[in-house]
């Protein structure tokens, strides 16, 4: 029976018989305003560029942590009570170990996919972190943390620090052999705290380590406090995303005030659902066929002992370097030791590189005086200062990567650990500034190579002779739409500061921090090679015309060098195009 609707009176039509779909969404829409509130969201435009893919890489390898972790969660047994291994595990079996150790053998051999989860979860993790690590880059090289997106920056420099604490809680839990060696390292990290390290290393392992509350209490802080900060934080993180729009890559038909792109619905929802189940499967098929974390190996945990070898998850490495090539500094005041060796490797030098990461946009737009919004990104050869600092930052991190395996070094390459250890403390220091100068000289001659580009055209690769005997190389202009991308972006304005003191002899207000403005500017942009003037432009293609005029009476002819000599006979030739 069809439904029937009223036409009489001066109230809108509706339907007699409703459908209770409807029905129960014109409800929920009346009280809570879903309607209007999702309207315009789910037709917010995204672009489409793979750089962009590194975050949802970030993100659905979180929402893989949550569903293996609460499987995880179902048998493992967050206890440091000791037991006798009676499981599957022959080699194992009949040796006293804590409930943390042995549910985790049980959930490896005995419980069905336990493994299969175990090694998705720890491989997540590892690619969670990554994720981040690579995308956070990816918004430092092409200037998508600058106003107003200063905010999400230090969200996501939050996120990574928390994925870090995060990841070391997670792979404590098992209480086998190495995760503990990386406890004892965190309490010594602590118990170098000037005054207070002993008291801390009490109250967080309650009493004297390794204690019988940390195993049940970095579970709590695993699956409840951590993973709850980081869901606010990804969903604020989120929000500002859709607040201040996407960023997007200059081009024809782009500017600061649109989005050029896909709808969220159903275009941009459809490609992002499908590429949560590809990282889902990568992840499945790592954690079916690449061992990792293998506890049963390791053994149960024992403070008399340590592990050969031992190296921590991928992302502790730069601490772990640290912590290996700090020379024994120790300073003793007023019957107190300060461990310089342990206290500033594993507590000064990481805080202090979180806060110069998390304050950087903040110091970029004092020192550019910028204070427009930019939602177009720049090419990563248009900021060379920059990208040369990422690169000597990155060139650090591997080095003391390195370091953190100097036993491993030793021991594969045959090599003198000492030695080992003395290259890295010189290296740490001057091989990233050499890296700097090098990216930065790379990315002024790729500025100028542009510059080339857009005032004479590509290179053909053709070489033409004259009728003098001269030989120039052929170029064809570039299509418009590259040479809009090319010229979009905004000319560096190198500040100078203002007069040390004005006609009266008084001296500027903050003079001292306007001139330490004025030299930092100078060393950011007064190398960089600026875009072509509108003047520069016009001469550029003057000078091509005439260029085109002169090559025109060789249109036609092959042109592989010695054809045009005068002495030959070219009547039969044709230029290669």
């Amino acid at each position: 029976m069809s439904a029937t609707a009223s036409t009489n009176g001066t109230t809108p039509a509706a339907v007699a018989k409703p459908n209770p779909a409807a029905a129960v969404a014109t409800w929920a829409d009346e009280r809570l305003g879903l309607a209007t509130a999702t309207k315009k969201q789910i037709r917010k435009v995204f672009p489409d560029h793979w750089s962009f893919m590194l975050g949802e890489i970030a993100l659905w390898s979180f929402v893989v942590l949550l569903l293996t972790g609460v499987f995880l969660t179902l048998w493992f047994k967050p206890s440091m009570g000791e037991v006798v291994y009676e499981g599957s595990y022959d080699q194992l079996r009949g040796i006293q170990m804590s409930e943390a150790y042995a549910s985790t053998l049980h959930i490896s051999f005995d419980v069905r996919a336990g493994l299969l989860m175990r090694q998705m979860h720890h491989w997540a993790a590892m690619l969670f972190i990554a994720a981040m690590l690579v995308h956070m880059m990816r918004v430092f090289l092409t200037g998508a943390f600058r106003k107003p997106r200063e905010l999400n920056w230090v969200i996501g420099g939050v996120l990574l620090l928390l994925g870090i604490l995060e990841g070391f809680a997670g792979y404590s839990l098992p209480d086998d052999l190495l995760s503990g060696t990386g406890l004892r390292i965190a309490d010594g990290l602590v118990k170098a705290t000037p005054v207070l390290g002993s008291y801390m290393s009490f109250f967080m392992f309650g009493g004297e380590f390794p204690g019988d509350v940390i195993i049940p209490r970095l579970y709590a802080a695993h699956i409840l406090l951590i993973p709850g900060l980081l869901l606010a934080l990804i969903a604020a993180h989120m929000l500002l995303l859709v607040y201040h729009k996407h960023t997007q890559w200059p081009g024809p038909g782009r500017t600061e005030e649109n989005v050029v792109g896909y709808p969220m619905m159903p275009v941009y929802a459809a490609k992002a659902g499908g590429f949560f189940f590809i990282v889902f499967g990568v992840v499945a098929l790592m954690g079916g066929l690449m061992t990792i974390n293998p506890v049963w190996r390791f053994g149960p945990y024992n403070p008399a002992e340590v592990t050969a070898g031992s190296q921590p998850d991928w992302y502790m490495g730069i601490a772990e370097g640290l912590l290996r090539i700090m020379p024994g500094w120790e300073t003793h005041l007023w019957g107190f030791t300060l461990s310089w060796n342990i206290f500033l490797p594993g507590q000064i030098v990481p805080i202090a590189l979180l806060m110069a990461v998390l304050a950087y946009p903040f110091v970029e737009a004092w020192v550019t005086g910028d204070k427009r919004e930019h939602h177009l990104l720049q090419r990563p050869r248009n900021a060379p200062t920059r990208t040369a600092f990422l690169s000597a930052m990155i060139t650090l991190y591997g080095l003391l990567w390195a370091a953190g395996g100097n036993d491993i070094l030793a021991t594969v390459f045959h090599l003198n650990l000492n030695t080992i250890t003395y290259f890295m403390r010189g290296a740490i220091f001057v091989i990233p500034p050499i890296v700097f100068i090098i990216a930065k000289r790379w990315c002024i001659s790729l500025q100028r190579h542009d510059n080339d580009v857009l005032l004479h055209g590509y290179e053909t690769g053709v070489i033409m002779r004259d009728a003098q005997g001269g030989y120039t190389e052929k170029h064809l202009p570039i299509s418009e739409d590259r040479a809009y991308t090319l010229t979009a972006r905004q000319r560096d304005v190198v500040y100078t500061g203002a007069a040390g003191t004005d006609e009266n002899g008084v001296s500027a207000p903050h003079g001292r921090m306007d001139s330490l403005r004025a030299k930092a500017s100078r060393a950011w942009f007064a190398t960089n090679v600026q875009k072509p003037t509108v003047e520069e432009l016009e001469e550029g293609h003057h000078h091509a015309a005439l260029e085109h005029e002169h090559d025109a009476p060789l249109e036609g002819h092959s042109a592989d060098g010695h054809q045009f000599d005068g002495r030959h006979d070219v009547a039969d030739e044709s230029l290669r195009h």
